[in-house]
């Protein structure tokens, strides 16, 4: 079992820069495909950033493209996601993702991802 805990989020400007945390506990990360979800009220969840055991091999979303950076720190079993410029519309439930399977480079949708955190509220003021 691998259980994913969130951090980082909170209330910041539009123009500001937080970063996300997602800590590991029961397996490490280096073996497994990551990915950061958001879910605004109303919405889909949707996926803005992922990557496989590689971190060179990435996903954005094109909404978050240049703007969110997702890396990992392997000693510290822990994924982040930077995310600079933040607007308004960037305001949501984040959720980090896990998945042991490398079959494909990188995954963007839910129903791929076996484990989940509980997520951090994300709010981008105006």
């Amino acid at each position: 079992q691998v259980q994913l805990v969130e951090s980082g989020g909170g209330l910041v400007q539009a123009g500001g820069s937080l970063r996300l945390s997602c800590a590991a506990s029961g397996r490490t990360l280096s073996m497994s495909a990551m990915a950061w979800f958001r879910q605004a009220p109303g919405k889909e969840r949707e996926c803005v950033a992922a990557s496989g055991r590689n971190i060179d091999t990435t996903y954005y979303a094109d909404s978050v493209k240049g703007r969110f950076t997702i890396s990992r720190d392997n000693a510290k079993n822990t994924v982040f996601l930077q995310m600079n410029s933040l607007k308004p519309e960037d305001t949501a439930v984040y959720y980090c993702a896990a998945v042991y399977r490398f079959l494909r480079p990188y995954y963007t949708k839910m129903n791929e991802y076996d484990y989940w955190g509980q997520g951090t509220q994300v709010t981008v003021s105006s």
